[in-house]
């Protein structure tokens, strides 16, 4: 089949020759128009601004207990609100969807509010965002977005609030747990301090200083018992030298008159507690003098009890010479002496043990250092480590009823609502709307149009010369005109006439139909 070439001229004319079969699918598809209107409602969109407003205390004062960003927590904020609780109720409130209602289960319900639903935020950083809601109605489109709005708020302060107490409680547990601990292992320090009393590190210095005295003190006893000893050693020789020296008394027949008769022993007691009363005068009780008086009284009065029973020893029948008690009395003292001396010895020898025993003990402490160091090491590290948390949980703690009494009052970080919720005057898809609209009329054009081009495809007849001759290519030697008689021509008036009056009222038709609808908007 030959491949026909339209020019312009000649498309101009097939458009005019098929014109109806253009206008009518046009005239039609833009009659259809307010069928198409109705599955493109009017809908009106109410917005409302928030802007996020800091808190008004600045963070170097009280550090908020919330550190998510805006942009973190919208998304939170926005499931929240839009939870079927909420949106159940304000349906129910506000009495949206009724026809959907009706026909829909609440969960269908709900989910259409939804897709109604936008928050999108304004700029990079979220510092304001935006809510809108859209409904066949411009007035509850606008409770609707105040509402929405709301909610943001409230839900943002409750959340902000909730957030900082659920963070102290924790805070408030989590010191508690610590304190119980920290108070337990104070426990085990001071029985382990008790436990280990003078062993510690701390006391390394008291117990070295301690040796160094005791060792004073013992080096003190020492030299003592070096004078005592030889103190004894002077005794027990003057002992010896008294009892080597022979008593001289006069062996005569008649006594003199001037020499005195030897005293008994009533009187030699009377002249020792005199004696004694002036030593203590001048003396202690523990003075070496005063401890031989007081043997001799005690032998004195034994005496004296014998002799008043008449119980007289057969050596002491006798009379004393002066000479005699004399060498008796030095006996006594230096026999006296000699036991204070013991005494003194015995006394330092039980200060010598005390001591070197007092000074192992303390070099036993000495050297259990290092130990109790490194038992001591675990367990403060330990109490350190606890210390420092609970100190740090107790700071904690603090600074969140700090910002928890911050979100309560209100002065934390909030959301304010610039813009109010805005009342629609127009739609917002108009254009969606003339676009759905205008689409009967274009895809009857295009049909048209169609319809024009599989009518010329299918049309074989050559309508020029040139395409004879381009078809058969054979020379032509006459063309010859189409002869059409009176009658035929008539006869195409007339369909032309029809075609022209019926196209002319459809098109009347649509025009017609749009002009009534616009009317009754």
């Amino acid at each position: 089949m030959l491949a026909r070439k339209y020019p312009l001229r000649e498309i101009a004319d097939v458009l005019v020759q098929h014109r109806w079969i253009i206008l009518v699918p046009l005239a039609i598809g833009a009659a259809l128009a307010p069928v198409l209107a109705r599955y493109a409602p009017e809908r009106y969109r109410s917005e409302a601004l928030i802007v996020v407003v800091p808190q008004q205390v600045p963070d170097a004062y009280v550090q908020p207990t919330v550190s998510e960003t805006v942009a973190e927590r919208l998304p939170a904020l926005t499931e929240e609100i839009l939870s079927r609780t909420r949106l159940e109720s304000l349906i129910q409130k506000l009495e949206l969807y009724p026809a959907e209602r009706s026909r829909w289960v609440m969960e269908d319900v709900v989910n259409a509010m939804r897709g109604d639903i936008t928050t999108s935020a304004v700029g990079r950083t979220v510092n304001s965002f935006r809510v809108s809601y859209e409904s066949d109605d411009p007035q509850k489109a606008q409770l609707v977005t105040q509402e929405l709005a709301r909610f943001y708020k409230d839900q943002n302060t409750e959340s902000r609030a909730l957030q900082a107490d659920q963070t102290s409680e924790f805070l408030e547990s989590q010191l508690a747990d610590a304190k119980a601990q920290l108070i337990e292992q104070e426990k085990k320090l001071e029985a382990y301090r008790t436990a280990n009393a003078g062993q510690l590190p701390s006391q390394l210095q008291g117990n070295l200083q301690a040796i160094q005295n005791t060792n004073l003190q013992l080096q003190s006893v020492n030299e003592s018992m070096n004078r005592a000893q030889e103190r004894r050693l002077l005794i027990e020789r003057q002992i010896a030298d008294t009892l080597a020296v022979p008593i001289v008394s006069s062996q005569t027949a008649s006594a003199t008159a001037d020499t005195p008769a030897p005293l008994s022993a009533a009187r030699q007691l009377e002249v020792a507690q005199a004696r004694l009363t002036l030593i203590l005068q001048r003396n202690t009780p523990d003075h070496p003098d005063v401890v031989s008086l007081n043997r001799t009284i005690e032998e004195l009065n034994a005496r004296v009890k014998s002799e008043a029973s008449g119980e007289v020893a057969p050596a002491a029948a006798r009379l004393v010479t002066p000479e005699e008690a004399a060498q008796q009395r030095r006996l006594l003292d230096l026999r006296a002496e000699l036991d204070v001396v013991d005494f003194q010895l015995a006394t330092n020898r039980k200060e010598q043990a005390r001591l070197q025993q007092a000074i192992n003990d303390y070099q036993a402490k000495v050297d259990s250092v290092p130990t109790r160091e490194s038992e001591l090491v675990e367990l403060t590290r330990d109490y350190s480590t606890m210390q420092a948390a609970y100190s740090s949980l107790l700071a904690k703690r603090g600074d969140s009823v700090i910002a928890a009494n911050l979100e309560r009052r209100l002065i934390g970080e909030q959301f304010d609502l610039v813009d109010e919720a805005s009342l629609p005057q127009r739609p917002f898809n108009q254009r969606e709307r003339m676009a759905i609209m205008a689409s009967g009329a274009v895809v009857g054009l295009l049909l048209g149009l169609l319809a024009v081009g599989v009518l010329e495809y299918r049309d074989s007849s050559y309508r020029s010369a040139e395409e004879v001759l381009a078809g058969l290519e054979l020379p032509v030697l006459a063309s010859i005109p189409l002869l059409v008689s009176e009658r035929e021509r008539q006869t195409a008036r007339r369909r032309g006439l029809m075609r022209d009056i019926g196209g002319c009222a459809v098109v009347v038709a649509s025009v017609v139909v749009l002009v009534v609808w616009r009317l009754q908007q």
